[in-house]
């Protein structure tokens, strides 16, 4: 089987879609399938050069649109080549051209067939992007957009694939009309963290020096406001406030220090979230802003903190979440993360509301649990991991929704 991954950017910094991505590629390529990826990058940026697999960087799209012109020719002349093809990702000129390339193709007869279709939302079929009152001129564009564009897509491909229970559910509520061929929960999976070494510990330590080795809560993600960043910190100020006020003897126990990790700290929200924490006596002392973690560091900072936390107003999955259980991590996030009933059920988690109250009550929860406890979370963490979110399962039900629809 010859499999072609449509995405708009291969690039990191785009968001989560693209390390889903590849991490499928890994798991279908050990199963010896083909995998191809067209997408809309400079073929000379840096952040392909580790991949394995062939990329089709066309070149750069244009806007938050991703236009390309060469897009819509490149299918023409290549999509035969292929068995499937799997779009990844919504709203954006990708899902569009291909539409017209296989509408264009059906209306030749041609000696070889066309390759099945499937999209793999990623989320951004969640209510959330229409409920948001900061997205209002967006939810209306999208409501046009879908009724002139998407729906067509959803609707006209093969089949959808969605990684979890919660975001199968979701997709149905915002638009109408809303009837896919098929829809197939396939989960996602999440490649085993690379063994600790004391190397990782050393380069995360580079990236905060003024940490000094004290425990830490960590949170690793883009620092946008969908991520809940605001919240966390309103509630670890929170909790710093009424520690200094009180005795030590009445605490139920110290609150670790708060790593803040992840690109766009040079946005407006960003520096907003920065300048929150500098210029608070209490927060400056207890919150460090590495900027964007990779390699040795990244994984110096899952294994040395006590807890992963994500208040997220909305989170498809959460690839970090899962790296977290990987590293046998108990997790701290909110109940717009998706998967959150799975690891819920593990015992791997403590779970809130996306508020302040919410994250303060899941802090409180942490500081406030033994030792033995803490322990058996992390061993729950490991289980949770390899029990959803390992990539052989995934993989298995990948293959089993693609070879269902031929």
């Amino acid at each position: 089987m010859k499999i072609l991954h449509v995405i708009p950017s291969m690039d990191p910094k785009q968001g989560g879609v693209c390390q889903a991505l590849r991490t499928m590629i890994s798991g279908l390529a050990d199963q010896n399938i083909y995998n191809e990826v067209v997408s809309l990058d400079n073929s000379e940026s840096p952040f392909l050069l580790a991949d394995k697999f062939i990329v089709h960087a066309i070149g750069d799209g244009k806007g938050p649109w991703f236009y390309n012109s060469r897009l819509k020719s490149w299918f023409l002349s290549n999509l035969s080549y292929f068995d499937t093809v799997i779009m990844h990702g919504l709203w954006q000129y990708p899902g569009f051209a291909l539409r017209q390339a296989i509408k264009s193709l059906s209306k030749l007869k041609l000696e070889t067939s066309l390759p099945k279709i499937f999209v793999m939302p990623h989320g951004m079929l969640d209510p959330y992007f229409q409920t948001d009152k900061k997205r209002r001129l967006k939810a209306l564009r999208n409501i046009i957009y879908w009724k002139v564009i998407e729906s067509r897509l959803i609707n006209e491909a093969d089949g959808l694939l969605f990684t979890c229970e919660e975001e199968l559910n979701l997709a149905s509520l915002p638009f109408k009309p809303y009837a896919p061929k098929r829809k197939f929960i396939i989960g996602l999976g999440v490649e085993n963290p690379p063994p600790y070494t004391e190397s990782m510990e050393i380069e995360f330590l580079k990236c905060c020096p003024q940490l000094r080795k004290a425990p830490y809560l960590l949170f690793l993600s883009r620092i946008h406001e969908k991520k809940g960043v605001d919240i966390l910190l309103d509630a670890y100020s929170h909790l710093l406030q009424s520690i200094e006020d009180k005795p030590r003897k009445s605490n139920a126990g110290l609150l670790p220090k708060l790593i803040i990790a992840g690109p766009g700290l040079d946005s407006a929200y960003g520096k907003k979230m920065y300048n929150k924490v500098a210029e608070d006596s209490l927060l400056s002392t207890a919150v460090i802003f590495p900027g964007m973690l990779i390699g040795d560091a990244k994984w110096g900072a899952f294994y040395g903190c006590e807890a992963f936390v994500l208040p997220s107003h909305q989170e498809n999955f959460g690839i970090a979440v899962v790296e977290a259980l990987a590293c046998n991590k108990p997790v701290l996030i909110s109940n717009q993360v998706n998967i959150w009933r799975e690891i819920k059920e593990d015992g791997a988690c403590y779970v809130s509301n996306d508020t302040i109250e919410g994250a303060i009550k899941m802090l409180e929860s942490w500081i406030g649990t033994g030792y033995k406890q803490k322990q058996a979370m992390r061993r729950n963490a490991l289980y949770a991991y390899e029990k959803n979110f390992s990539i052989e399962p995934a993989t298995d039900r990948l293959l089993k929704a693609l070879a269902e629809t031929n």
